[in-house]
C-alpha cells in the first residue's frame, strides 16, 4: 500500500516521534503502539475515566516511570467494584481522539467471560497505513503484509480489592499536558508480583513479567505485601487463614521458578527491548537471587 499524497504530521506527533531511535521496522511499530497508547490515555482523561479508574501494569511503568521496555496492553483497575461497568462506552471516544491526530482505528469489545471480573476491548489499526502516516520509508515497510493489524488490548478489572492500594496523579506533557491516575510504585510492584506468580502461562511464559520484576528490584522499590495479599485473595491464589508473610512469598517464588522455562521467557521479551545483553544472565538461579532481594514496604 503506497500513498502518493504527502502526509503532514501534527506537531505534537512529531515531538512524540522524536523521542525514539527509529532504525528497524520493529522500532517504528513499537513507536506507533506507544503513541496510540498515550493518545488513548488522553481520550480517557477527557472523558473523566480517571475519576473511576487507575492506570497500572507494564504500560503504566513504561509511560509514567520510564521502564526500559515496550509494552502492548493498557491495564486499568476500577477504584471501586462495579459489576455493571461497560468498557464499550469509551470506544468511540478513543476512536475520535485518535482520528483527530490522523490515526484511523476501531475499538472492538471482547466478549466477557461470565466468571471474569475483567472487561476488555481491542484498539485495532492497519499496520502499513499507519507506518505511512508517521512517514516510514516504503522500503522499510514493504515487508509488512497488507492485512497486518496492530492490536492494543484495553483491559479493566471491575472487581478490585477494597484495601491496600493508594492512588496518585501523574502528569504527561505530550501530546498536550494531562493527568493520569495511577497506583503508587509500591502497589504497582504488588500488581506485577501478582501477575508473575499467578498468571496462567497457557503455553508461553510472560517473560515481560520477569523483566519488570528485575526492574523493580534494581531500583529498590519496596513491595506492598498487604496489597499483594489482597490481590491474591481476590483471585483465589491465597486462601489461607494466615496473612501472607515474606517467607510465604519466597516459597511461592521458588515454586514458580522451578517450573519456569527460561528460553520461553527470553523469547517473549526479545521484541520489547533494545539491548539483548540485559537478559543474558537469566536463569532459575538468577531469579531466585532476585526474589531474595525484594524489600518490603514498612
Amino acid at each position: 500500500m503506497q500513498n502518493s499524497t504527502k502526509i503532514v504530521l501534527p506537531e505534537a506527533i512529531k515531538k512524540m516521534l522524536d523521542r525514539y531511535e527509529l532504525e528497524s521496522l520493529q522500532d517504528y511499530k513499537n513507536a506507533i503502539k506507544e503513541i496510540v497508547q498515550e493518545l488513548a490515555l488522553l481520550a480517557l482523561w477527557r472523558a473523566k475515566f480517571f475519576e473511576k479508574a487507575a492506570f497500572y501494569g507494564g504500560t503504566a511503568l513504561r509511560i509514567l516511570y520510564q521502564l526500559d521496555r515496550f509494552s502492548e496492553d493498557l491495564d486499568f483497575t476500577l477504584l471501586k467494584p462495579d459489576k455493571d461497568f461497560d468498557i464499550s462506552k469509551y470506544g468511540k471516544i478513543i476512536q475520535e481522539e485518535l482520528k483527530s491526530f490522523g490515526f484511523t482505528t476501531r475499538v472492538e469489545k471482547k466478549k466477557k467471560n461470565k466468571n471474569s471480573a475483567i472487561d476488555s476491548a481491542f484498539i485495532k489499526m492497519n499496520t502499513i497505513e499507519h507506518l505511512l502516516v508517521i512517514g516510514v520509508p516504503h522500503e522499510t515497510s514493504k515487508t509488512t503484509h497488507p492485512d497486518e493489524i496492530i492490536k492494543i488490548r484495553f483491559e479493566i478489572d471491575t472487581d478490585p480489592p477494597q484495601d491496600g492500594a493508594i492512588t496518585e496523579n501523574a502528569l504527561l506533557l505530550l501530546p498536550y499536558p494531562f493527568s493520569v491516575k495511577t497506583l503508587r510504585q509500591e502497589d504497582l510492584f504488588a500488581g506485577k508480583v501478582h501477575a508473575t506468580l499467578c498468571r496462567e502461562w497457557k503455553g508461553r511464559v510472560k517473560g515481560r513479567d520477569w523483566y519488570d520484576l528485575v526492574w523493580f528490584v534494581s531500583r529498590n522499590i519496596p513491595l506492598n505485601l498487604h496489597y499483594l495479599e489482597m490481590r491474591m485473595r481476590q483471585s483465589n491464589y491465597w486462601n489461607h487463614k494466615n496473612k501472607l508473610t515474606h517467607q510465604d512469598l519466597l516459597k511461592l517464588f521458588d515454586k514458580k521458578i522451578d517450573a519456569l522455562d527460561i528460553s520461553s521467557a527470553k523469547e517473549d521479551i526479545i521484541n520489547f527491548i533494545n539491548n539483548r545483553a540485559v537478559i543474558e544472565l537469566w536463569s532459575k538461579d538468577f531469579f531466585r537471587q532476585i526474589s531474595r532481594k525484594i524489600i518490603l514496604m514498612k
